[in-house]
Protein backbone atom coordinates (compact mmCIF):
# COMPACT_ATOMS: atom_id res chain seq x y z
CA UNK A 1 0.00 0.00 0.00
CA UNK A 2 0.76 3.91 0.30
CA UNK A 3 1.60 6.06 2.90
CA UNK A 4 -1.77 8.36 1.58
CA UNK A 5 -4.69 6.20 2.53
CA UNK A 6 -7.60 7.68 0.68
CA UNK A 7 -10.80 7.50 3.11
CA UNK A 8 -14.79 7.43 1.97
CA UNK A 9 -17.12 8.45 3.47
CA UNK A 10 -20.83 8.27 3.52
CA UNK A 11 -22.12 10.48 5.91
CA UNK A 12 -23.34 13.99 5.95
CA UNK A 13 -20.19 15.81 4.65
CA UNK A 14 -17.40 18.04 6.37
CA UNK A 15 -17.19 20.79 8.15
CA UNK A 16 -15.76 23.92 6.16
CA UNK A 17 -12.76 23.77 8.64
CA UNK A 18 -11.70 20.34 7.24
CA UNK A 19 -11.51 21.61 3.45
CA UNK A 20 -7.84 21.28 3.25
CA UNK A 21 -8.11 16.97 3.86
CA UNK A 22 -10.70 16.96 1.08
CA UNK A 23 -9.58 15.64 -2.17
CA UNK A 24 -13.01 14.80 -3.58
CA UNK A 25 -16.72 15.54 -2.61
CA UNK A 26 -20.40 15.03 -4.20
CA UNK A 27 -23.41 14.98 -2.93
CA UNK A 28 -26.46 12.10 -4.24
CA UNK A 29 -29.88 14.14 -4.01
CA UNK A 30 -33.50 14.16 -5.70
CA UNK A 31 -34.56 16.35 -8.37
CA UNK A 32 -37.86 15.97 -9.55
CA UNK A 33 -37.98 12.06 -8.45
CA UNK A 34 -34.89 11.48 -9.99
CA UNK A 35 -31.33 10.68 -8.24
CA UNK A 36 -28.56 12.53 -9.09
CA UNK A 37 -24.95 14.23 -8.18
CA UNK A 38 -24.59 17.82 -6.96
CA UNK A 39 -21.78 19.99 -5.31
CA UNK A 40 -21.18 19.10 -1.83
CA UNK A 41 -22.21 21.36 0.81
CA UNK A 42 -20.67 22.31 4.45
CA UNK A 43 -22.08 19.76 6.64
CA UNK A 44 -24.97 21.15 8.89
CA UNK A 45 -25.70 18.43 11.04
CA UNK A 46 -21.99 17.49 12.19
CA UNK A 47 -21.97 13.84 12.00
CA UNK A 48 -19.78 13.46 9.33
CA UNK A 49 -17.45 16.26 10.47
CA UNK A 50 -17.05 13.89 13.43
CA UNK A 51 -16.07 11.06 11.71
CA UNK A 52 -13.92 12.73 9.63
CA UNK A 53 -12.36 13.95 12.50
CA UNK A 54 -11.55 11.13 14.19
CA UNK A 55 -10.04 9.52 11.28
CA UNK A 56 -7.97 12.03 10.64
CA UNK A 57 -6.69 12.05 14.59
CA UNK A 58 -6.18 8.02 14.43
CA UNK A 59 -4.53 8.75 10.33
CA UNK A 60 -3.17 11.92 10.24
CA UNK A 61 -2.02 11.78 6.11
CA UNK A 62 -5.62 10.25 5.31
CA UNK A 63 -7.14 12.04 2.16
CA UNK A 64 -10.95 12.30 2.36
CA UNK A 65 -13.42 11.54 -0.15
CA UNK A 66 -16.89 12.68 0.97
CA UNK A 67 -20.49 11.27 -0.50
CA UNK A 68 -22.87 13.53 1.20
CA UNK A 69 -26.27 11.38 1.29
CA UNK A 70 -27.48 13.24 4.70
CA UNK A 71 -28.56 16.91 4.22
CA UNK A 72 -31.16 18.43 6.11
CA UNK A 73 -32.00 15.69 7.73
CA UNK A 74 -30.79 12.46 9.82
CA UNK A 75 -32.31 9.48 7.29
CA UNK A 76 -31.33 9.24 3.43
CA UNK A 77 -32.39 6.57 1.62
CA UNK A 78 -30.70 2.75 0.06
CA UNK A 79 -30.21 4.48 -3.46
CA UNK A 80 -28.36 7.04 -1.93
CA UNK A 81 -25.94 4.82 0.15
CA UNK A 82 -25.53 2.50 -3.41
CA UNK A 83 -24.57 5.72 -5.26
CA UNK A 84 -21.88 6.77 -2.96
CA UNK A 85 -20.73 3.42 -2.41
CA UNK A 86 -20.18 3.51 -6.04
CA UNK A 87 -18.80 6.63 -6.81
CA UNK A 88 -16.25 5.91 -3.74
CA UNK A 89 -14.55 3.36 -5.72
CA UNK A 90 -14.78 4.60 -8.97
CA UNK A 91 -12.42 7.69 -7.16
CA UNK A 92 -10.13 4.79 -6.43
CA UNK A 93 -10.78 4.69 -2.29
CA UNK A 94 -9.10 2.49 -0.14
CA UNK A 95 -11.32 2.28 2.65
CA UNK A 96 -15.64 3.75 3.09
CA UNK A 97 -16.73 4.26 6.59
CA UNK A 98 -20.89 3.68 6.47
CA UNK A 99 -21.31 5.43 10.32
CA UNK A 100 -25.49 4.05 9.41
CA UNK A 101 -27.62 1.05 9.75
CA UNK A 102 -30.61 -0.41 7.80
CA UNK A 103 -33.14 -3.07 9.51
CA UNK A 104 -34.08 -4.24 6.09
CA UNK A 105 -31.75 -5.92 3.53
CA UNK A 106 -31.66 -3.94 -0.04
CA UNK A 107 -30.47 -6.42 -2.50
CA UNK A 108 -28.87 -3.62 -4.46
CA UNK A 109 -27.38 -2.00 -1.67
CA UNK A 110 -25.53 -5.91 -0.73
CA UNK A 111 -24.49 -6.00 -4.61
CA UNK A 112 -22.59 -2.67 -3.85
CA UNK A 113 -21.29 -3.72 -1.05
CA UNK A 114 -19.79 -6.82 -3.06
CA UNK A 115 -18.36 -5.08 -5.95
CA UNK A 116 -16.14 -2.62 -3.54
CA UNK A 117 -15.22 -5.42 -1.33
CA UNK A 118 -13.93 -7.57 -5.21
CA UNK A 119 -12.07 -4.46 -5.89
CA UNK A 120 -10.33 -4.51 -2.63
CA UNK A 121 -11.85 -1.62 -0.65
CA UNK A 122 -12.51 -1.94 2.69
CA UNK A 123 -16.13 -1.21 3.83
CA UNK A 124 -16.25 -0.58 7.63
CA UNK A 125 -20.33 -0.48 8.70
CA UNK A 126 -21.62 0.43 12.01
CA UNK A 127 -23.31 -1.94 13.76
CA UNK A 128 -25.53 -2.40 17.11
CA UNK A 129 -23.54 -4.58 19.87
CA UNK A 130 -26.47 -6.45 20.89
CA UNK A 131 -29.98 -7.10 18.94
CA UNK A 132 -30.83 -7.36 15.22
CA UNK A 133 -28.65 -7.31 12.52
CA UNK A 134 -28.34 -3.77 10.42
CA UNK A 135 -26.93 -3.63 6.89
CA UNK A 136 -24.58 -3.14 5.59
CA UNK A 137 -23.09 -4.29 8.10
CA UNK A 138 -24.16 -7.50 7.93
CA UNK A 139 -23.44 -8.19 4.48
CA UNK A 140 -20.63 -10.89 3.90
CA UNK A 141 -17.22 -9.39 3.79
CA UNK A 142 -18.21 -5.83 5.52
CA UNK A 143 -16.59 -5.46 8.63
CA UNK A 144 -18.91 -5.11 11.77
CA UNK A 145 -17.40 -1.88 13.93
CA UNK A 146 -19.38 -1.00 16.81
CA UNK A 147 -18.70 1.60 20.26
CA UNK A 148 -16.76 0.10 23.41
CA UNK A 149 -17.22 1.50 26.47
CA UNK A 150 -13.86 -0.07 27.82
CA UNK A 151 -11.68 1.24 25.33
CA UNK A 152 -10.07 4.81 25.22
CA UNK A 153 -9.50 6.45 21.93
CA UNK A 154 -6.54 4.74 20.94
CA UNK A 155 -7.77 1.18 22.17
CA UNK A 156 -9.56 -1.18 20.37
CA UNK A 157 -11.23 -4.63 20.92
CA UNK A 158 -11.71 -7.65 19.43
CA UNK A 159 -15.51 -8.79 19.85
CA UNK A 160 -15.95 -11.38 17.02
CA UNK A 161 -19.42 -11.89 18.37
CA UNK A 162 -23.00 -12.68 15.86
CA UNK A 163 -23.21 -8.98 16.27
CA UNK A 164 -19.95 -7.38 15.69
CA UNK A 165 -16.37 -7.87 14.75
CA UNK A 166 -14.47 -5.01 16.39
CA UNK A 167 -15.20 -2.35 18.92
CA UNK A 168 -13.44 0.87 19.78
CA UNK A 169 -14.03 4.53 21.57
CA UNK A 170 -17.43 5.96 21.92
CA UNK A 171 -17.11 9.48 21.60
CA UNK A 172 -16.49 11.86 19.19
CA UNK A 173 -13.22 14.74 19.77
CA UNK A 174 -14.09 17.41 21.67
CA UNK A 175 -14.20 19.86 19.20
CA UNK A 176 -15.95 17.79 16.63
CA UNK A 177 -19.57 16.16 16.96
CA UNK A 178 -20.71 17.06 19.98
CA UNK A 179 -24.26 15.33 21.01
CA UNK A 180 -22.66 12.17 18.41
CA UNK A 181 -21.38 8.94 20.24
CA UNK A 182 -22.15 5.15 20.06
CA UNK A 183 -21.91 2.91 17.51
CA UNK A 184 -21.09 5.48 14.64
CA UNK A 185 -18.61 7.00 16.56
CA UNK A 186 -16.68 3.47 17.29
CA UNK A 187 -17.09 2.54 13.66
CA UNK A 188 -15.13 5.90 12.61
CA UNK A 189 -12.75 4.85 14.93
CA UNK A 190 -11.97 1.62 13.58
CA UNK A 191 -12.39 2.70 9.99
CA UNK A 192 -9.05 5.60 11.61
CA UNK A 193 -7.45 2.10 13.02
CA UNK A 194 -7.81 0.41 10.03
CA UNK A 195 -6.37 3.43 7.66
CA UNK A 196 -3.16 3.68 9.65
CA UNK A 197 -2.52 0.16 9.21
CA UNK A 198 -3.18 0.45 5.28
CA UNK A 199 -0.80 3.43 5.40
CA UNK A 200 2.19 0.43 6.58
CA UNK A 201 3.97 0.03 3.55
CA UNK A 202 3.90 -4.02 4.21
CA UNK A 203 0.57 -3.73 4.13
CA UNK A 204 -1.17 -6.35 1.18
CA UNK A 205 -2.47 -5.13 -2.19
CA UNK A 206 -5.79 -4.50 -2.42
CA UNK A 207 -5.07 -6.54 -5.65
CA UNK A 208 -5.36 -9.34 -3.27
CA UNK A 209 -8.34 -8.79 -1.23
CA UNK A 210 -8.90 -12.21 0.70
CA UNK A 211 -4.95 -11.41 2.27
CA UNK A 212 -5.65 -8.01 2.75
CA UNK A 213 -8.46 -9.07 5.08
CA UNK A 214 -6.41 -11.91 6.93
CA UNK A 215 -3.82 -9.32 7.53
CA UNK A 216 -5.96 -6.61 8.56
CA UNK A 217 -7.81 -8.90 11.27
CA UNK A 218 -4.73 -10.07 12.81
CA UNK A 219 -3.11 -7.13 13.12
CA UNK A 220 -6.34 -5.91 14.67
CA UNK A 221 -6.17 -8.71 16.97
CA UNK A 222 -2.92 -8.20 18.10
CA UNK A 223 -3.61 -4.70 18.80
CA UNK A 224 -6.75 -5.02 20.31
CA UNK A 225 -6.73 -4.41 24.32
CA UNK A 226 -9.97 -6.24 25.08
CA UNK A 227 -10.97 -9.53 23.59
CA UNK A 228 -14.69 -10.75 24.17
CA UNK A 229 -17.85 -9.10 24.39
CA UNK A 230 -18.01 -5.90 27.27
CA UNK A 231 -20.13 -7.37 30.19
CA UNK A 232 -22.35 -4.71 30.81
CA UNK A 233 -25.90 -4.02 31.89
CA UNK A 234 -26.27 -0.12 30.71
CA UNK A 235 -26.57 1.00 26.81
CA UNK A 236 -23.33 2.93 26.71
CA UNK A 237 -21.61 2.66 23.38
CA UNK A 238 -24.46 0.86 21.77
CA UNK A 239 -26.21 2.41 18.23
CA UNK A 240 -29.07 4.36 17.48
CA UNK A 241 -32.05 2.79 16.57
CA UNK A 242 -32.32 2.76 12.33
CA UNK A 243 -35.54 3.90 11.50
CA UNK A 244 -37.41 1.17 9.52
CA UNK A 245 -37.51 1.98 5.48
CA UNK A 246 -34.85 4.33 5.73
CA UNK A 247 -31.43 4.50 6.28
CA UNK A 248 -30.36 6.25 9.37
CA UNK A 249 -27.21 7.80 11.24
CA UNK A 250 -26.27 5.52 13.69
Amino acid sequence: MTDIVRVGLVDSGALPEQREAVAAATAFVYEDERLVSIEAQPDILGHGGAVLAIVRHLAPEARFHIAQVFHARHVTTAAQVVAAIDWLVETGVDLINLSLGLREHRPALEMACRRACAAGVVLCAATPARGAPVFPAAYEDVWRMTGDARCSRHEISSLMTPHADFGAHVLPLPFAGNGHGGASMGCAHMSGHIAALLAWHEAPSRADPARLRDWLRERLRQQARYHGPEQRSSRAGSSGNPSSGKVSQM
